[in-house]
């Protein structure tokens, strides 16, 4: 059996998902600016020229900044409009944000995607909903809040437990407690961890665990300390964690049942630590 809780065993359909997920999806963004090349390139420019030129972007930062300084995690995210920036305006904001460490996609009930992006300073989130007029906007908070809604809103409550078939080991009670554990889960209760790479489970017990959980609509990649990729599935509550080394192997594969797991989430620090960096960056080039 291929390692990986979305890995099928050999010869099997793989699952549909939003998504390819692999190395291309696990390294789509590995070109991104980073806060170190963000810097760089608003040194070459005119800070008075700058200023001048793109007050509205200016404003926003500068917003940005005070907004972010009274965040915190287990509060309502607060949203700042792009779409009133002009080409250079917008071009400054992404250069001062970069892109950070989580990333994904969340499928919406309509058949379109939500992009997100973490800027490099955590707890700044850039969101945009591919529809037919796309709609581009900041989030503060620790995870944009479209993908806590598709995390409770598309995905379903309970799961039935199928006849198991010949060749399990230990799916069966695997299975009766993740959906015990998932209907038990309130907020603030601590997620629960199912790690699959001690557990012993066969081929079969894999692909029965599969086709009965299903896939979710969210996949989020973190590159924070190695590559993460999480993943919602088709039951609420309950996402795909897995942990990769830098050959893309996995190292740690597990379930989490709970809320949107914490490895793709700001903290409170988080958010002091950009709160104050945004402040030094508009205090160097724009005042």
């Amino acid at each position: 059996m291929k390692v990986g809780f979305w890995d099928a065993p050999e010869g099997a359909e793989q699952p549909v998902s939003v998504f390819p997920i692999g190395e291309e999806s696990l390294n789509a963004s590995s070109g991104s600016l980073t806060a170190a090349g963000a810097l760089a390139r608003l040194a070459t420019l005119d800070s008075a020229e700058l200023a001048k030129s793109c007050p509205k972007a200016v404003a926003l930062l500068s917003d940005v900044a005070d907004a972010i300084a009274g965040q915190k995690a287990d509060a309502p995210s607060q949203l700042f409009r792009l779409g009133n920036l002009n080409e250079l305006e917008s071009k400054l904001v992404a250069d001062v944000l970069g892109e950070g460490e989580v990333g994904g996609v969340v499928a919406l009930p309509d058949g379109s995607l939500a992009q997100i992006q973490e800027s490099v300073l955590a707890g700044i989130w850039r969101v945009r909903l591919e529809t037919d007029a796309s709609h581009e906007y900041l989030e503060i908070g620790a995870i944009p809040e479209i993908v806590r809604r598709a995390a409770a809103d598309l995905t379903a409550a309970d799961f039935e437990i199928g006849q198991v078939p010949e060749g399990a080991m230990n799916v069966l009670p695997v299975l009766a407690e993740i959906r015990e554990r998932a209907q038990a889960f309130r907020p603030g209760i601590r997620s629960q961890i199912i790690n699959f790479t001690l557990l012993p489970m066969s081929p079969v017990d894999m692909s029965f665990l599969q086709d009965t959980i299903g896939n979710g609509p969210i996949q989020l990649v973190s590159r924070g300390y190695g590559t993460c990729r999480v993943l919602s599935t088709g039951i609420r509550n309950v996402w795909s964690v897995q942990f990769f080394n830098a050959m893309d192997t996995i190292i740690l594969d597990t379930l989490e049942v709970g809320g949107v797991p914490t490895v793709a989430l700001a903290a409170d620090e988080d958010f002091e630590d950009s709160a104050e960096r945004l402040q030094e960056i508009i205090e160097a080039y724009f005042k």
